[in-house]
């Protein structure tokens, strides 16, 4: 069914890196989830007054609450669609993620309303008429919103949208609330047992975890997060073709969403090279990595002495005692600047953020170990976090 959804409406459905391809996609999602959410709550809310289930009722609240969500989608999209211009130089993409946010914060007045409906309901039950009806309509519901999770997450992951997998994780929420709902009253009507309510904040449970791991997703990305591992990987591979570039480092990846990936890193190179070649190179490596993939990159060229064992075999006395210290640690920028009295020894250290130790307990820890070379070198030291 989604690629039929697919052929139909979107042209051009492989050109991902279009925006008008992307704005297609997602304008023919929405469109599918506000049509199901309607028709779903329209039945749910008359199902709800016919039996005086609370839980049901909610539930059609729930799916109503969803169509608004898609709707906000349908606006996201419709301006993420939007060129470049002077105000904003990297597109309009980000919109999403604010997209994604107000539909967080939907989902959880949602499951805050349910929650305190259904706690009043505890203290203050109400008659329910369960008919298979109802239960009829429910397991449809169940069966929809499990199609819209695989529809949405398949859409999410074809496009890259932060709206469209907040929305899939949505939907399976409602699907396990609405089967929650199916079972109370599948036991309501063959028994005596009143689980409605309890049901009802089950549902609100469950649609409040929901709402707080979107809110959390989005709030990573606007916040800033860090790039994915298989784009490093690209990067490192790419740049790993062309045995100029000795080394990369100081790599910073920037999402200004789906399809808008800039980056900067720094590239060593042999400084005793031909700068023209080697800038060639790296005009080379920066337009691969947008047509192939989709990467704006900057590239900074670090020359390096290749050819002078002296400041090589220090740069490797180095790089193993920084190591010996914590094996998560590497050495890049290797400087020496050779004195009358002393003899500086410039470099940057690789440092992941789960490292406790501050900047400055680290500089004294490489300085003493550097120091154990000879008392002369004295290390100026960079640490750069990763």
């Amino acid at each position: 069914m989604t690629s039929l959804l697919c052929r139909l409406f979107v042209k051009d459905r492989e050109n991902l890196r279009s925006s008008a391809v992307r704005h297609a996609y997602g304008s023919m999602a929405s469109g599918v989830g506000i049509v199901a959410n309607l028709l779903l709550s329209a039945a749910k809310l008359v199902a709800g007054v016919l039996s005086g289930a609370i839980s049901v009722t909610a539930d059609g609240l729930n799916n109503l609450s969803d169509a608004g969500s898609q709707v906000i989608s349908l606006l996201s999209f419709k301006i993420s669609a939007k060129p470049a211009d002077r105000d904003h130089p990297f597109g309009h993409a980000r919109i999403e993620y604010v997209a994604s946010m107000i539909v967080s914060f939907l989902v959880l007045l949602v499951g805050f309303e349910l929650l305190k409906e259904s706690a009043r309901q505890v203290f203050y039950p109400t008659e329910t008429d369960f008919s298979w009806i109802v239960l009829v309509i429910l397991a449809v519901s169940v069966a929809v919103k499990l199609w819209l999770f695989f529809f949405y997450r398949s859409i999410g992951k074809r496009i890259e949208s932060s709206v469209m997998r907040a929305t899939a994780v949505d939907c399976l929420s409602d699907a396990a609330s609405t089967g929650a709902v199916l079972v109370s009253g599948i036991v309501a009507h063959m028994t005596d047992l009143r689980t409605d309510a309890y049901m009802g904040i089950l549902v609100a449970i469950l649609i409040l975890v929901a709402g707080i791991r979107i809110l959390n997703d989005t709030k990573n990305s606007i916040l800033g997060s860090a790039p994915d591992p298989k784009e490093i990987e690209e990067i490192v591979a790419l740049t790993a073709e062309y045995p100029q570039i000795l080394g990369i480092h100081d790599m910073v990846v920037h999402h200004y969403g789906a399809g808008n990936v800039i980056a900067s890193f720094h590239a060593e190179v042999d400084g005793a090279a031909d700068v023209f070649i080697t800038h060639d190179v790296i005009d080379t490596v920066e337009r691969r990595l947008w047509s192939e993939l989709g990467i704006r990159a900057t590239v900074h060229m670090d020359p390096i002495v290749t050819d002078d064992e002296r400041v090589q075999a220090l740069r490797m006395a180095v790089a193993e005692r920084v190591k010996g210290l914590d094996d998560r640690l590497s050495i890049h920028d290797f400087r020496f600047v050779e004195g009358q009295t002393h003899s500086n020894l410039i470099f940057d250290v690789s440092a992941p953020f789960e490292l406790k130790q501050t900047d400055d307990a680290l500089k004294r820890k490489i300085s003493s170990a550097i120091s154990e070379l000879s008392p002369n070198y004295f290390a100026v030291i960079t640490i750069d976090r990763q």
